[in-house]
């Protein structure tokens, strides 16, 4: 199981695609043959991308839950039903579908984070605007407030 950390500034060229950073190739493509998911991150503005068998069992999950709930039935039409199966290319490019980068102002500037088993894809200027937010301590639940960092 591949595990990414970090993140990277990244440029969109023209056609929409981005280059996965080289030191996350080798392990996307051992873990999947660079075949990955790009969806709309459930809560966040922002794009998760999957390793297409992290991205199995997390569908699997979100897909049985009982669409009984309205807000199920727009979680799974969010994060299921916007997600795309992408190929790496030779040169380890992606590309974005033009409505995943609409939905989340994606144009040219983006943040790839490294999260252990998948990545967000972030706009710059909105990646900008949570990083000067401050974390509150006393609102994490309390299992995050009993680690030590």
């Amino acid at each position: 199981r591949p595990v990414f950390n970090g993140r990277t500034a990244l440029n969109l060229d023209a056609k929409g695609r981005l280059t996965v950073p080289t030191r996350y190739r080798e392990s996307l493509n051992g873990a999947c043959g660079g075949r990955v998911v790009l969806t709309q991150h459930p809560y966040d503005a922002c794009l998760v991308m999957y390793p297409l068998p992290e991205w199995k069992d997390i569908a699997r999950q979100v897909a049985a839950q009982s669409d009984a709930h309205a807000q199920v039935r727009a979680l799974k039409r969010r994060f299921l039903g916007q997600a795309v199966e992408v190929d790496m290319d030779g040169s380890g490019r992606l590309l974005v579908a033009p409505e995943l980068r609409s939905v989340v102002g994606l144009d040219k500037k983006a943040m790839l984070v490294g999260l252990m088993h998948r990545f967000e894809i972030w706009a710059e200027e909105t990646w900008i605007e949570l990083e000067q937010q401050n974390l509150d301590q006393d609102a994490m639940p309390e299992s995050v407030q009993a680690l030590s960092f």
